[in-house]
């Protein structure tokens, strides 16, 4: 049984902070009840755990969607037309964390922008959310944090699943799971998702559509090989996605405008290919020395146009990672040790005002990992890891970092955590938003080796403190964490110049952030969720030090959840309210723009309310429905200059809530167990 344990465990937790299996094993023991959202005592990384049954409180349609309950990610609007969602973490954008996939990097590079909208919800079996930078094993790049998400195992799944999912926004969404057991070695799933979005809509009257019209449809295949006598266990998983998305004015007409100034309207078109494949071996007479070999590749293809603006980007990455498990004397000292190299071949044109080229280019890196882990079992606990890279366009450079963990009395765990990252900015994939303007592009040329720019270093420090006890006999649990992020060099994208331009250059920078966590049981089945963050975001731009454009200094998280007693034959009520409030915001500069195209210098502060509810009625079928921006809160001016789309004051990045107002779905799950 140990055995079977570490096999399955093999290729998740031993990547992620050393090997914390036995860690992870032992959450059970400080957990009250079944929670959805777990955090360990023992982990010496600030790591919580999203489960299955987490996501299953809100319209998780696809990865983007899934951390309007945690109060760790901020979830924001980048745009007045794509109706993307996008994450940030201690304030910094997607960019700045390392999300992998089953520990393999994947949104990274041309997926930054859509990417977590291309991992259906349905796939995803648990999602670790980890503060602070994260292990030397996944990569130089992570700065804020690191989100692993854990796809559903053949080898647990089920032989059939089916969700159907509509909104009023027109969004309408299948998602079928296939599972067999081959043999007692041998599983295979087949993941089939698709969506579609068939109306135009205009809440606001601004004669552009909220959400664009749309389809996709993604494909995965996975298989499972688990051998526990021999100490085999591996994972194959083919998946392909084709994804269209056409936005912009109501009358826009792809066939005749596309091109003109006719009527002003966009195209996204993007097309993935991924392999993947993992190996572990658990050597039989030394169940403490592991060994596992990771290989990944994937082609992205976007092709698209914003107006008369074009952008085209190609990505095919290669990435492979071999890493050794072992123990120095006793389990006590464990250490992780290996290689890795990836591989990037861009093909990118950029066509906007200011900029007419392509900006092709090869990177590569081969790289080489030591991490050691001290864990005395009780309440003590370290993880110190080292790499050095050679990178043939970042150069050669050495990545520390450091994670501990005490517990100076029961149930109470003190961490602190330290860092070092280093990436090359992909500065039009990370601000696609801004190709739907009028704005010039202007590149400050520096001596960097990445678009004119140097490459971005930051250096990530955080401590945190929880504790857990009992409050009127309900468990509960408060705490807080405090993270600062130096920046001796970002790559800004300057809105603040002036609102017909924007001007991209390495600066200083520094994200300081604060978070105090409050959560309790009020009564049984009903439990409570609250968090204050606060923010410090100032970059030095060029014409001085400033706060982050588009960023809340402050906001205010709560949830609340209940469910009815589960009955024998596996009927339930649950119900779910998520409140989020977002404090003032400041915005780009536009007061250079004629009167009706001007903006305030601070957006006002508002609140949004989700809600949900789900009626179990066996252990094989349940119905949901819900409503997100229950309160109807829209901002009140989407796009600037909306009435000369190709006029020189045109902008639509300039969002900081919805656009689109209240929206309710509906779905069902149906299993087949």
């Amino acid at each position: 049984m140990q055995k079977q344990l570490i096999l399955l465990l093999l290729l998740i937790p031993m990547i992620t902070f050393g090997q914390e299996t036995q860690d992870t094993l032992q959450e059970v023991k400080i957990e009250v009840g079944r929670k959805s959202l777990k955090k360990s005592l023992k982990l010496t990384a600030n790591t919580v755990t999203m489960t299955s049954n987490e996501l299953l409180k809100a319209a998780c349609c696809n990865l983007a969607e899934s951390f309007e309950t945690n109060p760790s990610i901020d979830v924001n609007f980048p745009d007045a037309l794509t109706g993307t969602k996008q994450i940030k973490m201690l304030g910094l954008t997607s960019p700045y964390l390392m999300i992998t996939e089953e520990n393999i990097p994947s949104v990274r590079g041309a997926s930054q922008a859509y990417g977590l909208s291309f991992t259906p919800g349905t796939w995803v079996e648990s999602i670790q959310v980890t503060k602070g930078a994260g292990s030397v094993v996944n990569g130089y790049e992570s700065i804020s944090g690191q989100i692993n998400t854990e796809l559903i195992k053949p080898v647990g799944d089920i032989p059939f699943f089916l969700n159907v999912y509509g909104s009023t926004d027109s969004r309408f969404e299948t998602n079928l799971h296939f599972n067999r057991k081959l043999s007692d070695k041998w599983s295979s799933s087949l993941f089939v998702h698709g969506n579609t979005r068939i109306a135009k809509n205009d809440m606001n009257d601004d004669g552009f559509m909220d959400n664009p019209l749309g389809r996709q449809i993604n494909v995965m295949n996975r298989w499972q090989y688990n051998n526990a006598q021999k100490g085999w266990v591996s994972f194959i998983s083919a998946r392909f996605m084709d994804d269209e998305k056409q936005t912009g004015q109501v009358g826009f007409d792809k066939g005749s405008d596309r091109g003109t100034t006719n009527a002003w309207g966009s195209e996204i078109n993007t097309r993935r290919f991924d392999l993947a494949t993992k190996i572990g071996y658990v050597f039989p007479e030394m169940p403490y020395q592991s060994i596992g070999f990771q290989n990944a590749f994937n082609s992205h293809d976007q092709q698209s146009y914003f107006g008369l603006n074009q952008y085209n980007i190609r990505q095919n990455s290669y990435y492979s990672n071999l890493i050794f498990n072992s123990i120095i004397s006793n389990t006590m000292h464990k250490f992780a040790t290996g290689l890795n190299f990836a591989y990037d071949q861009y093909e990118e044109y950029v066509q906007v005002p200011g900029i007419d080229r392509s900006f092709d280019r090869i990177d590569n890196s081969v790289g080489a990992f030591f991490e050691y882990t001290y864990d005395n079992t009780d309440n003590f606990s370290l993880v110190a890891g080292a790499r050095f890279d050679k990178h043939n366009r970042l150069g050669a450079f050495f990545t520390p970092r450091l994670h501990v963990r005490y517990n100076p009395w029961q149930k109470g765990v003190l961490r602190f955590s330290a860092g070092r990252g280093k990436r090359a900015a992909n500065i039009f994939a990370e601000n696609q938003q801004l190709f739907a303007s009028s704005r010039t592009f202007n590149i400050v040329e520096a001596s960097g080796r990445v678009y004119g720019l140097d490459p971005e270093i930051a250096w990530n420090y955080g401590i945190s403190f929880s504790q857990q006890f009992f409050l009127f006999g309900h468990s509960a649990d408060a705490g807080f964490d405090v993270f600062r992020t130096d920046f001796s060099n970002q790559a800004v994208a300057d809105l603040y110049r002036s609102p017909q331009q924007v001007a991209f250059y390495g600066s200083k920078s520094i994200a300081n952030s604060l978070q105090v966590e409050f959560n309790f049981g009020i009564i049984e089945n009903l439990h409570a969720r609250t968090a204050y963050k606060f923010y410090d975001i100032r970059t030095d731009y060029l014409s001085g030090s400033a706060e982050r454009p588009l960023q809340a200094k402050h906001r205010f998280f709560g949830n609340l959840a209940y469910e009815t007693k589960l009955q024998a034959d596996g009927s339930q009520w649950k119900f779910d309210y998520t409140y989020n409030w977002m404090g003032r915001q400041r915005l780009p500069f536009t007061c250079t723009n004629p009167g009706e195209d001007q903006l305030p210098d601070y957006s006002s502060p508002f609140s949004l309310m989700n809600v949900q509810a789900t009626k179990v009625f066996s252990r094989v079928f349940e119905i949901y429905a819900g409503a997100e921006n229950l309160s109807n809160y829209r901002q009140e001016k989407a796009i600037v200059g909306s009435s000369d789309p190709f006029g020189p004051n045109f902008d639509t990045s300039i969002v900081y809530a919805p656009v689109f107002g209240r929206m309710l779905y509906a779905g069902l799950r149906f299993k087949i167990k």
